[in-house]
């Protein structure tokens, strides 16, 4: 009975992170392109403030995973590095001449160097109460959990499309460190547990090893391409929008709808993750992201259009989600489930989006912004080929 309130608690405890980590997103990733077009910057200069984040996920999560598998500090390091994410970002506050593109970049990495750590020690904290007897993970109750996030992203993506087009950019510094500290707030009600519960001594295989499998392999490179197609999204949907006329509640109100599928999604997956393998759900996701970034290309004139591209991300975000936490779970088991969590980072995020940002920023000022969402349609074809590939391997080693 004390077991079972004890992890209601820390499922509790993690909805609320989640839903101030991802508000904090959601202020500041779908605006950042446009403060920085605000404050002068190039559309090269912004794909590379951009990609920032992304090269922070290249060594970030791993560091982390790693020192909190060893550790067991997992609740301890994700308290301090929401601190000094905080702490970070009080760099976009600087005045000129001490605010200038260097401080922008210094603060911009050291932000996301830090608050790498948070979402994959929650999500090893939420898998840790969601196993089921098969070593799998409840995906309709880490639906209820990770519902959360969505909310803090579609509660600041939609305020904050109202806020600056009233308040303008220039407030955009300001409401960052606001979205932070509450990030600083969550992070420090987790429930702390001692230490000897969290470290696993049970011997588990080397890392290197579960890599080589081939449907790891396989799977892994099927993230990361269905994620670099999401870089368009992430890099350049916002500036498309502005480059088409849209202002910038219509962008929030685009965003918004992305997420309100999301929400419902998460909601209702339990049934829907039944209906098939998880291996299939990437296959869908990946084909829907095709059709999604093709639509946008296409028909970005059309709102209309637009809002049905966008109610696409409950497939090629949400479903893709839970199925990728799901099967690093599997993958990954004991000891290696912080550094599996963290590879998912560095190779579906991290590399990914280092790549889409800058190569795309380069498309961008060569070929126009629909070059790059027709490029994210052919990467997410070829996931789908890799995800197929994963879900042959994966068959053959059962």
């Amino acid at each position: 009975m004390a077991e079972a309130a004890a992890s209601k608690r820390m499922l509790a405890a993690c909805s609320a992170l989640s839903f101030a980590y991802f508000a904090a997103i959601g202020g500041f990733n779908p605006y950042a392109p446009l403060w920085y077009k605000e404050l002068g910057l190039s559309v090269v200069t912004i794909g590379l403030l951009v990609s920032l984040a992304s090269w922070t996920r290249l060594f970030a999560p791993y560091a982390w995973g790693a020192l909190a598998d060893r550790s067991g500090q997992r609740i301890r390091i994700i308290r301090w590095t929401a601190c000094a994410s905080f702490v970070a970002a009080l760099g976009f506050m600087l005045p000129p001449p001490w605010g200038n593109v260097g401080t922008l970049a210094a603060a911009t990495f050291l932000m996301f160097s830090f608050n790498a750590a948070i979402v994959p020690l929650m999500e090893v904290l939420v898998a840790a109460q969601l196993m089921t007897a098969s070593g799998g993970m409840d995906a309709r109750r880490y639906g209820r959990v990770r519902v959360w996030g969505s909310v803090g992203f579609l509660a600041t993506v939609l305020l904050a499309g109202w806020w600056f087009e009233r308040f303008g950019m220039q407030a955009f510094a300001a409401t960052t460190l606001v979205l932070l500290g509450l990030v600083v707030v969550m992070a420090w009600r987790l429930p702390q547990q001692p230490v000897q519960s969290q470290v696993s001594h049970a011997p588990g295989p080397p890392i290197k090893e579960v890599m080589r499998r081939p449907e790891v392999s396989w799977f892994f490179a099927g993230v990361f391409l269905t994620v670099l197609a999401h870089t368009a999204l992430y890099t350049f949907f916002s500036l498309y929008l502005d480059s088409l006329g849209y202002g910038k509640q219509i962008v929030g109100l685009l965003w918004a709808a992305s997420v309100l599928v999301e929400i419902a999604w998460f909601a209702l997956q339990g049934r829907m993750m039944e209906r098939g393998s998880l291996h299939h759900w990437l296959i869908a996701a990946a084909l829907a992201t095709a059709l999604r970034f093709g639509l946008t290309a296409a028909f970005a004139s059309s709102l209309a259009v637009l809002v049905l591209a966008q109610c696409l991300h409950a497939l090629t975000f949400a479903a893709q989600h839970t199925a990728c936490i799901a099967l690093v779970t599997r993958y990954f088991p004991g000891p290696l489930r912080g550094r599996g969590q963290a590879l998912y980072s560095v190779l579906g995020y991290g590399c990914s989006g280092v790549l889409g940002s800058l190569v795309g920023a380069w498309g961008v000022s060569h070929f126009g912004y629909a070059s790059v969402f027709w490029v994210a349609a052919l990467a997410a074809l070829g996931s789908a080929l890799c995800c197929w590939r994963s879900l042959v391997w994966d068959r053959r080693a059962v």
